[in-house]
């Protein structure tokens, strides 16, 4: 009976709290623009670095998620500070993340490329000790299917609102006169300020869930070995990924889409983008209430279901008919906001299934996997992407009628392909509301026994 209640009984977390935990995903969101899209550019033109070499130093800096993202999952389960596991990490890292995003948009006069190399290097650090410890706290607030799904989805509903915030700050800062690197200052410190009160709001209205984990596998071959006995993870981690490949093909081609196929000039291209931003955050309550209706992984395989009639119209529309490309983003857009919803929310209760499986609380191990994955899809993406299209004969400096099918194709329609792998995958997800309480159950009883 004690078990049966520990489940069904739990309080929904109220509004402030579900407020305190939402408000960093917003921060963490502003800085992304600035340092995905304006920060080669800075570097690479007007600092006079290069493309290539800004590259290159932007892509090593990366590479140390290879080890930080593990490593920082296995910290942040294995912490047992009295002020928490995952808040110590989060102040820690947002400390470093300010610090090192300030540096990069204003640097010294004299700048040279290990300059770059480092302060990108402890951003990218900075982001892994907030993003790994911060999604495995929000698995660990609520226990309910529904739950989950409420505290994730306000998350990455603040998450959106952020990217939307540091995608129009800057072109209006532009537009009133200031420089790009003016706009990216403005931005660094306005994150930073903001961030301040935001994280002393979560760490004080948000409590931690107490935990005395059990010691993890004695060595990393010795846990990813277990791995392929949690299905469920492994299923999901696949369609995760197969997704966010399909989702990155279409963003890595979006701006030469719209500026050699469509024919939109600079002054509409950031209409499309609030569009599809917006239409992400207004979706989320639809596809939290039809999670309700057909479950999680339904849901998510219907919004995958919309993305792909919304990209299969694209090579129907006409140069400069944009009302019908406005079209698409809508339902693109919607169906953003159950792809960062609806996952992340299935892969807390795959938390509680490997807890149950393996008797070790692991949360953010297995979400720094999640992580990688995710930085793993989007770098192929846009590798994979680019390399494509200019083999199939697309080149911007001498556009013809084949390169522009081929780019239409590969923009659109090869991401159809992915997303219907990634549905095939969920469709039958194993692990349905009903099976994650009786996961639940056993996780209780056996955590009694372990006690006694």
């Amino acid at each position: 009976m004690h078990s049966n209640s520990v489940v069904k009984t739990e309080v929904p977390v109220d509004r402030w709290t579900l407020t305190a935990y939402a408000l960093p995903g917003f921060i963490l969101a502003v800085p992304t623009i600035p340092v995905y899209v304006y920060l080669p550019a800075l570097y690479g033109d007007t600092f006079g670095f290069g493309l290539a070499l800004t590259g290159v130093v932007l892509l090593f800096a990366r590479l140390f998620d290879v080890v930080t993202d593990p490593l920082i999952g296995r910290i942040s389960d294995t912490l047992n500070w009295r002020t928490g596991r995952r808040k110590p990490l989060i102040l820690l890292g947002g400390c470093l993340a300010a610090l090192a995003l300030i540096k990069i948009v204003s640097p010294p006069e004299f700048v040279d490329w290990p300059y770059l190399l480092i302060w990108s290097g402890i951003l990218y650090l900075g982001w892994t000790l907030v993003a790994i410890p911060y999604a495995a706290w929000g698995a660990e607030l609520r226990k309910g299917y529904r739950e989950r799904l409420r505290i994730t989805s306000a998350r990455e509903g603040a998450g959106i609102l952020g990217i939307m915030v540091a995608s129009v700050l800057p072109a209006v800062l532009i537009m009133s006169g200031r420089t790009e690197q003016d706009a990216l200052i403005i931005l660094a410190w306005t994150a930073t300020i903001v961030g301040v009160p935001v994280a002393v709001f979560l760490t004080v209205r948000v409590p931690e869930p107490k935990s005395s984990p059990k010691r993890l596998p004695a060595t990393l071959r010795t846990y990813l070995a277990s791995l392929p006995k949690n299905t469920p993870f492994c299923r999901l981690i696949a369609a995760w990924a197969i997704n966010g490949f399909a989702n990155g093909l279409p963003a890595a081609l979006f701006l030469l889409y719209l500026e050699y196929v469509l024919g939109a000039g600079e002054a509409m291209r950031p209409r499309f983008i609030l569009v599809y931003f917006l239409a992400a955050v207004l979706a989320i309550p639809a596809w939290l209430a039809l999670s309700h209706r057909l479950g999680k992984h339904r849901a998510w395989c219907t919004a995958m279901a919309l993305a792909i009639a919304g990209f299969a119209l694209v090579p129907m529309i006409p140069a400069g008919v944009f009302s019908a490309f406005f079209a698409v983003c809508i339902l693109t857009g919607a169906a953003l906001g159950a792809d960062l919803a609806l996952p992340p929310a299935i892969q807390a209760d795959v938390v509680d299934y490997d807890a149950w499986k393996f008797g070790e609380a692991r949360a953010g191990f297995l979400f720094a996997l999640w992580s990688m994955a995710t930085k793993f899809a989007q770098a192929l993406a846009v590798g994979f992407g680019l390399s494509l299209v200019a083999a199939l004969g697309f080149d911007p400096a001498q556009v013809t009628a084949p390169g522009q099918v081929a780019l239409t194709v590969i923009y659109a329609w090869l991401p159809i392909v992915f997303k219907t792998i990634a549905i095939a995958l969920v469709w039958n997800f194993t692990l349905t509301e009903r099976r994650l309480r009786t996961v639940q159950k056993k996780l209780v009883r056996q955590r009694v026994h372990s006690r006694a």
